[in-house]
């Protein structure tokens, strides 16, 4: 079990590359434009409470995980520019991670058809936490922003 955990951790970083990779080609084509970069699985505040959103975040926060991406922090001082630069490099996390997220669900899903049900919920589990809910939490932060975008625009 412990070696499904570790390749399954080890398949989660991999997919973060093959995610990165299919997103530097998709980025450039209108379906990204129109389709990709507008994404929201969940609009309601409670069922990301429910989901554990919040508790994910306070592990992004105070973890070597704030380490991964240092482009998405905000200082003190906003300027509405940053924010839309912010919220572009959320959009590509979030794609980055939506991409690695389907590609291990297809791993996931051969495993299955191999009899691997174990290994396939291992990773399932991992690939949930590891790129599933970095996403949402990617999509959370791109609709606070949003709310300060309005503040921007009715001053």
């Amino acid at each position: 079990m412990i070696k499904y955990f570790t390749h399954s951790l080890s398949i989660a970083f991999i997919s973060w590359i093959v995610g990165m990779i299919i997103n530097a080609l998709l980025i450039k084509t209108t379906f990204y434009e129109k389709n990709l970069t507008h994404l929201n699985f969940i609009k309601s505040k409670k069922l990301n409470k429910f989901l554990g959103i919040g508790i994910f975040k306070w592990i992004v926060k105070n973890t070597f995980f704030k380490f991964f991406n240092p482009k998405l922090k905000l200082k003190n001082k906003v300027e509405p520019a940053e924010l839309d630069h912010l919220c572009n490099e959320m959009t590509l996390a979030e794609i980055n991670h939506l991409i690695a997220f389907l590609a291990v669900c297809i791993y996931a899903l051969v495993l299955m058809f191999k009899a691997k049900f174990l290994f396939a919920l291992i990773m399932m589990l991992v690939n949930i936490l590891m790129n599933l809910y970095p996403s949402l939490l990617q999509q959370e932060n791109k609709r606070r922003i949003d709310v300060f975008r309005k503040r921007f625009k009715a001053l």
